[in-house]
């Protein structure tokens, strides 16, 4: 994501559900010929790709298939094999629908319907929509603090935690924009960009939820704490970037990250009685049997809504009163501050 969403958490955690294995549908004797019919002839059917004309070297006749399409086109990279495989999949869907069977996957994807070149529409959208919702909450919090709450009098905040807070929105507004773009187009560069914004959402809210679980003020403690879980985030990263994209192993680092920081946040807001404990626990609790969509997972309604669009659905209330658990946090704190002060 990523709370993913308490609702880093959440986001993060919905990369878990993403598996790259040979499936079902792809595995079909018929799905492979018509592949290897369609690299040949450049057609599915009626539906015919001029970028699958390829010379005797294996070359397209007309040039890169990149330099064929409009320019305000290009970004979707369909080449010949993309646009078989899509096309192939739709035959063997409809072919399927007609004899009863239920969809199953291609190359580890349900069978969506593009539009406009958009791989999955709704997620796209709802993407949006989660990343609007996190601007819209870090404005609100910026609001409150510099406009509405007390300032010292070098027009700081008295809210110790407020610059870990701004470094979270901008990663889980960040970590959206690559989901959305991740999701209309599923590329390797889209995949690890997606991944890695994923990772350092959950990993940095794991040291937020550290930090203010334990109180940590004092700056040297905080880089004390801060310091070895960077380090191991960025070579992580680096890891799944430049090495090996280990979908076993980002699997188990994100799930210890995520249980870790649940934990971290329930029982500190039970021990500690915070007066807006109940939104945190909503998001906790609720954002987890949200994620069991992505567990029990079903096929694309009409080729379009599957269980991750209906869980990013979820995830922008969960935005909305995690943002608001924040506010509600930083207005605690400051008038707590204010009053040991007199």
């Amino acid at each position: 994501m990523a709370q993913c969403r308490w609702i880093a958490l959440f986001f993060a955690l919905s990369f878990l559900a993403r598996v790259l294995d040979a499936s079902a549908g792809d595995s079909d004797p018929i799905y492979m010929l018509c592949i290897e019919h369609c690299e040949k002839t450049g057609c599915v059917g009626a539906k015919c790709f001029h970028h699958c004309k390829l010379s005797s070297d294996g070359n397209p006749i007309d040039g890169p298939w990149y330099l064929q399409e409009p320019l305000y086109q290009r970004w979707k990279q369909w080449d010949c094999r993309s646009d078989c495989r899509y096309h192939c999949m739709l035959a063997m869907e409809k072919a399927r629908q007609e004899v009863g069977d239920k969809p199953v996957k291609y190359h580890g994807r349900w069978p969506f319907r593009r539009v406009y070149g958009i791989q999955e529409p709704v997620s796209v959208a709802l993407a949006a929509l989660n990343l609007a919702m996190q601007f819209h909450g870090w404005l609100s919090f910026f609001i409150l603090l510099y406009y509405k709450l007390p300032l010292q009098p070098d027009r700081k905040t008295f809210y110790e935690y407020t610059g870990l807070w701004h470094i979270y929105g901008i990663l889980a507004m960040n970590a959206w924009f690559w989901n959305a773009v991740f999701h209309s187009r599923d590329v390797d560069w889209t995949e690890k960009v997606d991944y890695s914004s994923g990772v350092a959402l959950l990993g940095f809210t794991l040291i937020l939820a550290i930090l203010r679980a334990f109180n940590v003020r004092d700056e040297a403690a905080r880089v004390m704490v801060a310091a070895p879980l960077i380090a191991f985030l960025t070579t992580h990263i680096l890891y799944l970037n430049f090495y090996k994209l280990d979908y076993g192993l980002n699997m188990t680092v994100c799930l210890v990250m995520g249980i870790a920081q649940l934990l971290l946040w329930t029982v500190w807001a039970g021990v500690t009685h915070h007066p807006s404990r109940w939104k945190l626990w909503v998001v906790v609790v609720g954002g987890a049997l949200a994620m069991l969509l992505e567990v029990f997972d079903f096929p694309p309604y009409r080729g379009f809504v599957d269980a991750h669009a209906v869980w990013h659905a979820l995830a922008i209330p969960f935005t909305y009163l995690w943002w608001s658990f924040v506010k509600d946090d930083s207005e605690f704190r400051t008038l707590a501050l204010l009053k040991k002060g007199k």
